[in-house]
């Protein structure tokens, strides 16, 4: 029987399925006519008219019938052509024909699984070459709906294949992570292929994959928030950066900010700080997409499961990352769905690792944290936040009992870092603490000052401003005994205070300061503590007078107590309960930062100051 030419033939199904099987073992002999002209179909890459779509799929089908023929030496170049065809290149029915060749090739053999898997992995975003058609496709309706298509069916794939081989999953798992695209690939094509990662861990796979994709993604946050310098942001004349001051409250500045609006003057300086930051862009839409997988779980009732993950992901990788920004919010995030577990289980291991780690700086890191975490989270009862930092000063208060040496910044770091974290819980929760009777006692128990009159001196090493403010607040509500001259401590920075902390500056490191990327943060606002919330004036400031009514009032808009719907699992007298004790401990606050810009001596410019000079995980050495 001669070759035939399928150019020139028609075959019905069950003749093209026998000359296929023949054209394989002839192959093997060295007689490739037939052959070839099978791998030039699947090769063809042009445009197919309805004819050629129909030989394809026939092709496919065919050749799915036969793989008991097929060996990975022989017919390479058959191989070839179908591990190189792209999804998004064909309809339906060619991509159907394909995924039951790809279901067929795996369960013939085990030296074709990753072959398998590779292709589908690599369908996870439009291919390359025509980058600029798929993602102009994908804001049309026409274009989601192609997407659709693709990946369902690569999942549908995925599982049937996980179904007939056991052990693929565990592949999968490598293969994804190994072709996960880098900090530089084009924003769409890494939203695109995490969202395939995120489907992976929710799906049928989960249980096996799941914790590694969640792992994965934690890491390209922080590839991502790395990458972006902060000498892009600490620049002009905002006094070493805009963290010095909170950005719901920002004056001044008319260049760049044209109305005293919470959220154009927000905006505005994202704008100019972010602007065509392609790195912050991207680390924005991958958290916005973390953000959705996490409420997504939390709906589904797997929260607890992924937040686990979390944790060992953050001592891993955020908590020791040198240069963390803005990807630790993750983390407030899912401990914001779940306050009642996620929540108190974040600051839980917090206290843990500044307790008992056996690295300093890592001790340091964590306290910072857990100050940070306590200071913003909206969601944390006042009474869980006493407790909290109850044990930070108990700790601190059992280091000094050991210690009868001088102030030394550097053989007591920690310590510091302690000290410093109490001050800055208490500019943010003091009058809160002090509105509830009961948490009042435990505050009142604290040794709070046994701590700061040590002869260790913290109030001489932590940073002046914190100092500064901390002993105001404490001066005005008259509720810790500390010596009058301690009050004109700390308006500059001494030689201590700038030692404390080494070339890390971990002094300046609170990483839930507000946070600058424009998307994501809707997701954190309704659960997040401004200073502008707990801001009011001292008697003194007579020319910026802030009454607690309109204090209270900031807490009922936007930036205001706003209960999640994720509560719904509590009863709504707890419910009112939270509410009753905030709203009671609002009308008692009086935490407003006097502007300092005289005394320092350099801007003109009036703004209501943090309570410490706030910086990211890290200030450049610089600085």
């Amino acid at each position: 029987m001669g070759t035939p030419d399928m150019d020139e033939q028609s075959f019905t199904d069950s003749e093209l399925y026998y000359h296929i099987r023949n054209a394989l073992k002839a192959a093997i002999q060295g007689d490739c006519d037939f052959y070839d002209q099978i791998v030039s179909v699947i090769h063809h890459k042009e445009r197919l008219v309805a004819e050629e779509v129909a030989l394809l799929v026939t092709c496919l089908k065919a050749i799915a019938g036969a793989v008991s023929c097929m060996h990975i030496i022989h017919h390479k170049k058959l191989f070839g052509a179908i591990f190189e065809m792209n999804l998004w290149d064909y309809g339906t029915d060619v991509v159907d024909a394909l995924m039951e060749l790809l279901i067929s090739l795996a369960s013939a053999s085990g030296e074709y699984i990753d072959l398998c898997l590779e292709l589908l992995v690599n369908n996870f975003t439009p291919p390359v070459y025509s980058t600029s058609y798929f993602m102009e496709t994908l804001k049309h309706p026409h274009g989601l709906y192609k997407k659709n298509q693709v990946l369902d069916r690569i999942h549908t794939t995925l599982k049937n294949i996980a179904n007939i081989v056991p052990l693929s999953p565990l592949r999968l798992e490598k293969i994804v992570r190994e072709r996960m695209p880098n900090i530089y690939a084009r924003e769409p094509f890494i939203v695109m292929y995490v969202e395939n990662m995120m489907r992976l861990e929710t799906g049928v796979m989960g249980e096996i994959v799941g914790s590694s994709m969640i792992v994965a993604v934690v890491d390209r946050l922080i590839d991502l928030d790395v990458e972006i310098a902060w000498d892009e942001i600490l620049q002009d004349d905002f006094h070493k950066g805009i963290f010095d001051m909170e950005l719901e409250n920002l004056e001044g500045h008319t260049d760049y900010i044209e109305q005293d609006c919470n959220e154009l003057t927000r905006e505005a300086l994202i704008q100019r700080f972010f602007s065509g930051n392609l790195v912050a862009e991207k680390l924005d839409s991958l958290m916005v997409l973390t953000f959705e997988h996490l409420k997504s779980c939390h709906g589904s009732g797997r929260l607890v499961q992924v937040f686990e993950t979390l944790l060992h992901s953050f001592q891993k990788t955020i908590l020791t990352a040198y240069k963390s920004k803005f990807a630790q919010f993750v983390m407030f995030y899912a401990s914001s769905l779940d306050p009642d577990y996620c929540g108190k289980k974040f600051a839980s291991l917090l206290v843990d690792i500044f307790g008992s780690s056996a690295i300093p700086e890592w001790r340091m890191s964590a306290v910072a944290y857990l100050a940070s975490y306590l200071a913003r989270s909206k969601f944390l009862s006042i009474s869980f936040v006493a407790t909290v930092l109850g044990s930070v000063v108990n700790w601190c208060f059992e280091y000094c009992k050991n210690q009868d040496g001088d102030i030394n910044p550097k053989a007591h770091k920690v310590f510091y870092a302690g000290c410093q974290a109490t001050m800055y819980v208490l500019c943010f929760r003091m009058r809160q603490m002090l509105a509830v009777p009961r948490v009042k006692s435990q505050l009142q128990l604290m040794l709070v000052e046994d701590i700061l009159k040590h002869r260790l001196k913290p109030l001489e090493v932590c940073l002046p401003s914190i100092v500064e403010e901390f002993l105001r607040l404490a001066k005005a509500n008259d509720i810790f005994s500390l010596p009058e001259s301690i009050t004109d401590y700390c308006l500059l920075e001494s030689e201590h205070s700038q030692a404390f902390g080494g070339t890390e500056r971990f002094d300046m490191f609170f990483p839930f300061d507000p946070c600058l990327l424009r998307k994501c943060d809707r997701f954190i606002r309704p659960n997040y503590v401004y200073w502008s919330m707990v801001r009011s004036t001292y008697e003194e400031d007579d020319d910026e007078c802030t009454s607690d009514e309109e204090v209270a009032e900031a807490y009922t808009c936007e930036n205001g107590l706003n209960i999640p719907d994720n509560r719904s699992n509590r009863s709504y007298d707890e419910l009112n309960s939270d509410v009753d004790e905030f709203d009671y401990s609002l009308d008692k606050m009086s935490i407003t930062p006097r502007d300092s810009s005289i005394k320092f001596g350099g801007r003109i410019q009036r703004f209501s100051q943090m309570p410490s000079k706030i910086r990211p995980s890290t200030s450049p050495e610089s600085l």
